[in-house]
This record gives structure tokens, C-alpha cells and sequence, in this order.
């Protein structure tokens, strides 16, 4: 995360011009993603200094900075912020630089390097969060409560494969309303910064052996013809990446 306020301000103004748009939409929510591929040896020092870079903003309970943070088991760490309108741009700056001023400019940038030699890449990108494809019948939420277990699949396509695989995915939507699936899950789309389309499927749960258990549960309620439906995505899907994580509300922050 090092120079953070920088690379958030280049990522945000160049979405700027489809930002607008989305977020009029009501059935979607954009947000800003910064992602840190954080080297296995340095997991204990990167979460340090994580965690320090969250106190510092409790401390100083800066206004305009808020992100759910999540970690896979690969060790990617992701930083979520939503974003609603182009203010978003300056009131993110503002807030680093607030931040700044609060701890002291050599405070503020040793806090960077020590975060930076943790890992060996990092980047920024939006995805879009679509309500019409998501089902949670109790409401969208991205931290249900008691669910801190992630899984996330991935389902890469081509640009020309996303409208196909939205119908798909509206017939999926459709099969678990009609079941009364207690499967629930939320669906992003890929957005500025990302190399090539998809659609992400998020599911929480308690931990891993619930998800296992939910999942068979759901399997046996959908039935078999369950497979004619989910081929209707699958046949658009060039790529699919199956990743494990859980949510870090100790890495998380938002003001009081």
C-alpha cells in the first residue's frame, strides 16, 4: 500500500468517466480494491504494519477513509472501499493527507516502506457489485454477521461472453428464489483495471466445514436438474479460479 493516496487518486480519476453512471444505477455499487500479494516470510511483519496503519486511523478517526479488508489463502490481501461519486476522489486524498498531518510526515512514510517490503506486487482495480444478480433474500450485506469464511469463484469470459453469461446468471437467481436456497451469495462484475471479464461469486460463511455442509445441503435441495441450469453459465466460461479466504474486520476501519 505504499503511496496509496496516490495510486487511489490515478485509479479513481480514470474510472471517473463510467463512475458516474454506475453509481446511478440502483442495482449496482461500484468499489476501489487495493490488493497487496503480500511474500509468505513476511505475513506476520505485513500484518503488523496493517494493523498499525488501522490504529493510526482509529486514533485520529479520519472522516473520509473506510474499507472492509479480506485474505485469501494465497495471501492476497484485499482493501475494499466503495465508491459512490466522483467526491470520492478528493475526500479519499484528503483523508491520507489528513492522516499525514495527524502522524507526522516521517511517521506516515516509514509506515509505507516498512508495508512496501512486504510484498512483490500490488495494484488497484473497481468491481461492480450487481444486485439483480445476487441473492440474499435477508438483504445485501458484504459482512454477515457470524460468516467471516469466503469463498470466491471466479468465472473469466470474453467481453462478448458477459451478456450471455448475465442470462445465466438470471436463470441461476431464479432457481435458487423458487428452491428457497439457504445458499446465499453476491455477484461483482469486473470493472476499470481489470486485465480481461468476469463475474465473481462471493459466499460467506461460518467457516470451512459449514461451507461444505451448506453446499451439500444445497445440492440435494436444487436436485439434478440443477446441472442444465448452471450449464447456461458454464458454457461462457473460459476460465474458472476457485479461492479460498475470510474477512479481517481487525484490518478493517471505518470513523466513528
Amino acid at each position: 500500500m505504499k503511496t496509496l493516496q496516490r495510486k487511489l487518486f490515478v485509479a479513481l480519476a480514470a474510472f471517473a468517466f463510467s463512475g458516474l453512471a454506475l453509481a446511478q444505477e440502483k442495482t449496482t455499487q461500484a468499489y476501489w480494491v487495493h490488493e497487496d500479494r503480500v511474500k509468505p516470510s513476511m505475513v506476520m511483519e505485513y500484518e503488523k504494519v496493517s494493523k498499525e496503519l488501522t490504529d493510526q486511523c482509529k486514533k485520529h478517526n479520519i472522516q473520509t477513509l473506510a474499507w472492509i479488508s479480506t485474505q485469501s489463502d494465497d495471501f492476497r490481501y484485499l482493501f475494499v472501499s466503495p465508491i459512490d461519486s466522483l467526491s470520492d476522489i478528493s475526500k479519499a486524498n484528503k483523508g491520507f493527507g489528513t492522516l499525514r498531518d495527524k502522524m507526522g510526515e516521517e511517521a506516515f512514510d516509514t509506515l509505507f516502506d516498512d508495508m512496501g517490503k512486504c510484498y512483490d506486487a500490488h495494484g488497484d482495480y473497481v468491481i461492480i457489485l450487481d444486485k439483480s444478480l445476487s441473492y440474499m433474500p435477508d438483504g445485501i450485506t458484504q459482512t454477515p454477521e457470524g460468516q467471516d469464511y469466503r469463498r470466491f469463484y471466479y468465472l473469466h469470459t470474453t467481453p462478448a461472453g458477459m451478456k450471455g453469461m448475465k442470462e445465466g446468471m438470471q436463470a441461476v437467481k431464479k432457481m435458487y428464489e423458487d428452491k428457497g436456497s439457504k445458499t446465499h451469495y453476491r455477484v461483482y462484475r469486473s470493472g476499470f483495471g481489470n486485465m480481461g471479464s468476469f463475474y465473481m461469486v462471493a459466499i460467506a460463511a461460518k467457516d470451512g466445514v459449514s461451507y461444505e455442509m451448506m453446499g451439500d445441503a444445497n445440492e440435494k435441495l436444487l436436485g439434478p436438474e440443477a446441472q442444465a441450469i448452471y450449464g447456461k453459465v458454464m458454457k461462457h466460461v473460459t476460465k474458472m479460479e476457485e479461492v479460498t479466504g475470510k474477512m479481517r474486520p481487525d484490518l478493517a476501519y471505518s470513523p466513528k
